[in-house]
């Protein structure tokens, strides 16, 4: 979990300070309860953006995706794999990675989103929430 709450901290630490002021906190929330379904794109690419270079690499989602079953997969049933974490990405990348150039950038990656219905109805979750 706590290599999770960090990437979440970066996500949120919009000025890249290394704090996240009230004001970082609640416009990150905003966005996740209340934005459109771009700006809520836009935030989840910059929490898959580790290095903030506009582009996402498959290192970048596994970390990712490895800190995300390492704080779940524990709990689930059956137990998850060590590889699962990787099958994902490389299923991941394919789709997002349309021209093959070893990256995702911002376009492919909302592209990709808003083509997949089980990303969409994600992105649905928290609008009855408060």
């Amino acid at each position: 979990a706590s290599t999770y709450a960090h990437f979440l901290f970066n996500a949120f630490d919009t000025d890249h300070n290394g704090s996240v002021s009230f004001e970082d906190f609640v416009m990150g929330l905003s966005i996740l309860l209340r934005g459109t379904i771009t700006e809520k794109l836009n935030w989840a690419f910059n929490l898959y953006d580790i290095n903030k270079d506009g582009y996402i690499t498959k290192e970048e989602m596994l970390d990712i995706m490895k800190a995300i079953y390492d704080m779940m997969g524990k709990c689930t049933y059956p137990v998850l794999k060590e590889e699962t974490p990787h099958q994902h990405v490389e299923i991941f990348f394919q789709k997002m990675d349309k021209n093959k150039d070893g990256v995702v950038t911002i376009d492919e990656f909302i592209d990709c989103c808003q083509n997949d219905d089980n990303i969409m109805r994600s992105m649905h979750l928290f609008e009855n929430v408060i």
